[in-house]
């Protein structure tokens, strides 16, 4: 199980549950997670269809073939070393010689996503990814006009003539209900 009071599972939680990482991807049941020792994330799994669409097979190098389910669950915890002395290539995986998932170290899978790197110490897990949205302290609330303005004489243009059809159904509506 993942460490107390960590979301990230351990190598060894991984490597005895590599056929049901397999099962859950196949199902659609999770998503890319982290995983690594001491509740810190040191490698990523991920399904290969993420991992293809995001460009991978054109980004990195990697171990070549599509490794068996079994023989992740043997060579796991070196993979993870191979990770902490970086030395690691990804790894495709699945049954069958069909690519199911992938095995990369967590700077690997930022740079497949276009992420940055943290601060060097912080532990940071990639998977979960959280966003300010919160204004700056100069924000302002915006008017369409002022959005309009900024977006050129087209958009101006349109507002208007979405604001003159506004009007006209306003006026047709009142005339309506003003009828005996």
């Amino acid at each position: 199980m993942a460490t107390e009071g960590s979301r990230v599972r351990s190598v060894d939680d991984v490597r005895r549950d590599v056929a049901g990482v397999l099962a859950r991807f196949r199902r659609g049941r999770t998503w890319a997670f982290s995983f690594g020792d001491g509740g810190v994330p040191e490698a990523v799994l991920l399904t290969y269809d993420e991992f293809e669409d995001l460009g991978g097979e054109e980004k990195f190098e990697r171990r070549p073939g599509v490794v068996a389910a079994e023989v992740v669950g043997t060579e796991l915890g070196a993979m993870v070393a191979a990770i902490r002395d970086g030395a690691f290539v990804p790894v495709v995986w699945g049954d069958g010689g069909e690519p199911e998932a992938v095995i990369l170290s967590t700077s690997q899978y930022r740079e497949l996503r276009g992420d940055d790197e943290p601060p060097p110490g912080t532990i940071d897990d990639p998977t979960h990814r959280v966003y300010a949205t919160e204004p700056l302290p100069d924000s302002r609330p915006m008017t369409v006009d002022e959005i309009a303005e900024m977006m050129g004489p087209y958009t101006q243009q349109v507002l208007a003539e979405i604001r003159e059809e506004e009007r006209e159904k306003a006026e047709r509506e009142r005339r309506e209900e003003d009828s005996p």
